[in-house]
């Protein structure tokens, strides 16, 4: 597939719809069933959230999101980072990953228990569904998101 598309699933009928990246930003209708699949707010990189809005963030979103609690101190959250870049880019408009930094935000992080870092909290249509903790490799990390995205 070239590197410069999505592949955007159609909430409504599960149809594949091969998107432009550089258009993912704008309003999109599935091919099969014309409903529309993108509204303009797909994100192709992680999305900081802060404890005032981690509700908006994920709490309130459909579908799935990725939520990494980290400080920028710790050595293993530097090398989980690009690889969270990696995969909000090739999973843009099908899984959110939101950044939780601990030290600014510890309401968040105390509310869901965060002892250690990098955590990563999965979460589907803002349920808590999957946690894990360590820095893991990609091919890991990929193997629970395409769990959680069934």
């Amino acid at each position: 597939m070239d590197m410069d598309r999505s592949i955007i699933i159609c909430p409504h009928c599960g149809a594949k719809n091969n998107i432009p990246r550089n258009r993912l930003d704008e309003k999109a209708f599935c091919g099969k069933c014309h409903a529309l699949i993108t509204s303009g707010n797909q994100h192709d990189r992680p999305v900081t959230a802060s404890d005032a809005d981690f509700g908006d963030e994920v709490l309130n979103q459909p579908g799935a999101v990725i939520v990494d609690f980290w400080a920028p101190w710790c050595g293993p959250c530097r090398m989980v980072s690009p690889i969270l870049e990696r995969l909000a880019s090739k999973y843009a408009g099908r899984i959110k990953v939101v950044k939780v930094n601990v030290d600014e935000n510890p309401s968040t992080a105390s509310c869901y228990a965060i002892r250690s870092i990098p955590s990563l909290l999965f979460f589907k249509d803002g349920n808590v569904v999957k946690s894990l903790m360590g820095a893991l490799p990609q091919e890991e990390l990929e193997r629970h998101i395409e769990g959680i995205l069934r």
